[in-house]
């Protein structure tokens, strides 16, 4: 059921009734308030970045996001933040490290849960039996169809690492 474009009071109730789940955009935006109410500053500082990379997405390609497009914001966000850290912490910028795990945490808590290893090792042998991968030359078929089972749940470099291996082992 799509959601109405202007929620009156009766349509919040409606939604809360019949237990209508809330999006990842509505729950973060609840998260804003309740970090402004708590007075986080830090939670509140990442969650409003979070916004941010959100709203520069809908103004910049026109559309509205939905749960699949935030998940992509916060993971490309995640990444920069664990990029951020290993620069930081090999210039000796404890202090700015300490900052950027800070808000690692808050938005990894926006993340679907993620697979287990053995989980993933069993998608990428089902990827291989569906494409009949042969051989180092499939992986990029290989990737381009577990990139969108696997977007969001699993780290794609363990995931490549896993492929690499399951296709050396065919060859």
């Amino acid at each position: 059921m799509p959601a109405p474009v202007y929620r009156s009071g009766f349509c919040y109730f409606i939604i809360y009734f019949f237990g209508v789940g809330m999006g990842l955009k509505e729950q973060i935006t609840e998260d804003m308030k309740n970090a402004m109410r708590a007075k986080e500053t830090a939670k509140l500082g990442a969650i409003r970045l979070i916004t941010a990379a959100i709203k520069q997405k809908e103004v910049d390609e026109r559309i509205v996001v939905d749960d699949a497009m935030v998940t992509v914001i916060i993971e490309k966000m995640i990444k920069q933040r664990k990029d951020s850290i290993s620069q930081f912490e090999a210039g000796g910028r404890q202090d700015l490290a300490d900052i950027e795990k800070a808000e690692l945490a808050i938005l990894s808590a926006y993340m679907p849960a993620g697979l287990s290893e053995a989980e993933m090792a069993a998608a990428v042998a089902a990827a291989v039996a569906e494409t009949g991968a042969s051989g180092p030359q499939d992986m990029g078929k290989l990737m381009a169809v577990l990139k969108p089972k696997l977007a969001g749940r699993a780290d794609m470099t363990i995931v490549s690492g896993l492929v690499k291996a399951a296709l050396a082992a065919r060859t």
